[in-house]
């Protein structure tokens, strides 16, 4: 639930903090004192579109934060969190969003940033707000299979995520064999071209790491004079007369002499002798060098023509021989599907024949579950219906299937709310036929319905009892108190009826001071409850009639929920 909201330099609101509890809360107060300003923050906070218009004139950035207890701990809001790396403790979840006068728009879940599009996505599990222009979800057919899939709930999940998984792969399929569908000359360019690249790549017979040997080779022969020169010195420094080799090979017998002398010069003869046999091995090897160089120009032409000949290629098929070679092999896959192009069209359509089958069979599943769903929704409809004073309306949900392959995200249904809101009247669709009123109750009736099974924590209405008076009034007041049985429930609203059906009530008001409007809410407890019911029922000032009427009211609120439990 929302346990808290905090509201800073937004529109006429200077700083406003309110506390919520279970139940039912009414907000009320006269018009443009402020209370459609709250839930404008909200929907700010459930990721609505913002700007800086919000702001308060002469702030900087408007700051709003939500904070909400989720008791539930197999909540699916705790598992998106998760996935998204943000911290939970407590059940307690915290939004935050501050909008700056540049336009930007900076939003934190748990004091992680977040973009927009994440911040709806977890709001929308966690709050649903209610207003008039909501009704029109009913008036988009489209949305109707939406309605009736919540409603199916468990069962319907569950087979959808099997028929889910089918329309994956067939969509997936369906494109390949859309693209499969080209033209005969763009297939026989494709073919030219990669036969091309293949007989270029492999005429090249490349080897991993072959381009580093050829570059050392390469520096080896354009360097073949310097190199020569300096083995050779280095050969007459260690083995020519009287050089290295001759003194270390003298010091090595002196020092031998002297170790039978005394026994404590073995180790320095000993390293005296391991140096003269390493130079010895090192003048053997420095020798053999020498005997096996031979300048080769022809030899320098041809690794100077394959090194041009990798960059060509890399230049063409990708930064690396290995680059090259693994493109070398996608393109030879190509080929060959291109070359046996008709035996795979035919494989794939088999493939797409059984899977349609197999489609067919979990798209009658969810139609079946859909209808059964759609027998109860029906059943509970016009029971709500009734109690809200609609005793004449008949509701039916139709299912038909779309005509051909018509399989889509959602299966193969098209479902359309009809309704008849007079005796002697055909149902029709729901969209041509319900006056405002009708989808404001007709809406009510689905929230009072789904409350029970949504994982939503809190719902607000804002003023979706506009227009109505009377019995009709009483009867909406009594079916939102019976939504927050089983969720928050936070509502704006003029009528008396709902406001003496709330657990708690906030009176907001729209003061002036220091010559700033501002918006205050006050609690409304005890016999302030009274006072207010009674200017809400005259409109004007209160007189004793009103105030009985009010108790009156507020006593009958008390009997009516108790009839709820």
């Amino acid at each position: 639930m929302l346990s808290e909201i905090s509201i800073k330099n937004f529109a006429i609101i200077e700083s406003l903090e309110v506390t919520f509890e279970d139940g039912l809360t009414v907000l009320t107060g006269e018009t443009g004192a402020g209370k459609s300003i709250i839930i404008d923050a909200v929907q700010l906070l459930s990721g609505g579109r913002g700007s800086s218009g919000f702001i308060r004139h002469g702030a900087k950035k408007a700051e709003l934060q939500g904070q909400f207890i989720i008791e539930n701990p197999e909540h699916p809001v705790l598992a998106k969190l998760i996935e998204f790396g943000i911290e939970i403790e407590d059940g307690i979840v915290i939004l935050r969003r501050d909008l700056n006068v540049n336009g930007k728009s900076v939003c934190r879940v748990n004091g992680k940033l977040v973009t927009i599009a994440l911040l709806r996505e977890i709001s929308s599990q966690i709050i649903d707000i209610h207003g008039q222009h909501e009704n029109q979800e009913l008036m988009h057919e489209s949305r109707h299979i939406h309605l009736l899939d919540q409603f199916a709930g468990k069962k319907l999940v569950d087979a959808f995520t099997s028929y889910s998984e089918l329309y994956t792969k067939y969509r997936k399929l369906k494109r390949k064999l859309e693209t499969a569908d080209e033209n005969e000359q763009q297939i026989a360019q494709r073919i030219d071209l990669y036969s091309f690249q293949l007989k270029e790549i492999n005429a090249a017979s490349l080897e991993i790491g072959e381009e580093v040997g050829l570059d050392e080779e390469k520096r080896k022969l354009q360097n073949f004079g310097r190199l020569y020169e300096r083995l050779n010195t280095a050969y007459e420094s260690i083995s020519g007369d009287s050089r290295a080799l001759d003194w270390v090979g003298m010091a090595m017998s002196d020092m031998e002499d002297a170790a039978d002398v005394d026994i404590e010069l073995k180790t320095q003869y000993e390293s005296i002798a391991t140096s003269f046999y390493s130079l010895q091995d090192a003048s053997y090897e420095i020798r053999k060098q020498l005997d096996t160089l031979e300048f080769d120009p022809d030899r320098l032409e041809i690794v100077e023509g394959r090194i041009a000949q990798l960059i060509t290629l890399k230049r063409k098929y990708g930064q690396t021989v290995e680059d090259i070679l693994i493109y070398r092999d996608r393109i030879s896959d190509n080929l060959e599907e291109l070359m046996n192009r008709d035996q795979r069209l035919f494989a794939d359509q088999e493939k797409m024949n059984h899977l349609l089958k197999d489609l067919e069979i979990e798209a009658e599943e969810l139609s079946i579950i859909r209808k059964d769903a759609s027998s109860t929704l029906e059943a509970a409809i016009m029971e709500q219906l009734s109690q809200l004073h609609m005793n004449n309306a008949s509701f039916k949900v139709f299912i038909e299937q779309k005509s051909g392959n018509g399989f889509d995200a959602n299966g193969n249904d098209n479902v359309a709310f009809h309704i008849s809101t007079n005796i002697g009247e055909p149902l029709k669709p729901l969209v041509k036929i319900a006056s405002g009123g009708e989808i404001s109750r007709l809406m009510l009736a689905l929230k009072t319905i789904f409350s029970k099974h949504q994982g939503i924590t809190s719902i607000i209405f804002d003023e979706v009892d506009t227009g109505v008076s009377g019995r009709v009034a009483q009867a909406i007041a009594e079916k939102i108190a019976m939504v927050a049985f089983h969720s928050q429930v936070l509502c704006i609203s003029h009528l008396p009826q709902v406001a003496a059906m709330a657990d708690h009530h906030y009176l907001i008001k729209k003061e002036v001071k220091d010559k700033r409007t501002r918006t205050e809410i006050h609690d409304v407890v005890d016999s302030d409850r009274t006072v207010e019911l009674s200017r809400m029922l005259s409109g004007a000032e209160t007189t004793p009639l009103t105030l009985k009427h009010a108790e009156e009211l507020l006593s009958l609120a008390v009997e009516r929920k108790k009839s709820f439990i």
